[in-house]
């Protein structure tokens, strides 16, 4: 390799965290806002109400509130995941919460019927649930590195 493909390799790499946090946070803040619409409480009532973990929401607030404060959180997040050209502790904050968010809604996976599609059986995905909650995979691993890459980079701002 020489050191021309070194060097735009780096400058690739730069870019692409900056639009890796840029994505995160624009898949945060569109699906936030739209957290706040009937059609989007209404979508993600089936995912929530069968989930052990989420389910008893909905026995003490309504569908649209659950939805409402979700969006809030979720605004919150990509918020925070913008936060890293002001401040990478922003930015972990919100990489760590965006880890716990995708791994809430990967665990969906489990208890939401009909994630496999019984005509074909095992491992084929139904459209919706199965494979709109697969690629939260991919952004899980991309919360994950966003994580990693704030942590690393605030502990070299403390040591410069």
């Amino acid at each position: 390799m020489s050191k021309l493909d070194h060097a735009f390799g780096i400058k690739f790499e730069t870019f692409g965290i900056k639009c890796l946090f840029i994505a995160l946070a624009i898949v945060y803040i569109w699906i936030g806002g739209m957290k706040f619409t009937a059609y989007e409480a209404n979508g993600i009532a089936p995912l929530v109400s069968n989930s052990p973990l989420l389910g008893w929401l909905y026995d003490v607030m309504p569908v649209r509130t659950f939805s409402s404060l979700l969006g809030v959180l979720e605004i919150l997040i990509g918020l925070l995941l913008l936060g890293r050209f002001v401040s990478t502790r922003l930015s972990a904050v919100g990489a760590a919460l965006s880890c716990i968010m995708f791994l809430t809604t990967i665990s969906f996976m489990f208890s939401t019927p009909g994630v496999i599609e019984p005509s074909l059986g095992f491992p084929a995905l139904s459209a919706f649930p199965g494979q709109f909650l697969l690629k939260d995979l991919v952004l899980l691993a991309a919360s994950v590195f966003a994580l990693g890459e704030s942590l690393k980079t605030a502990r070299s701002e403390i040591i410069h």
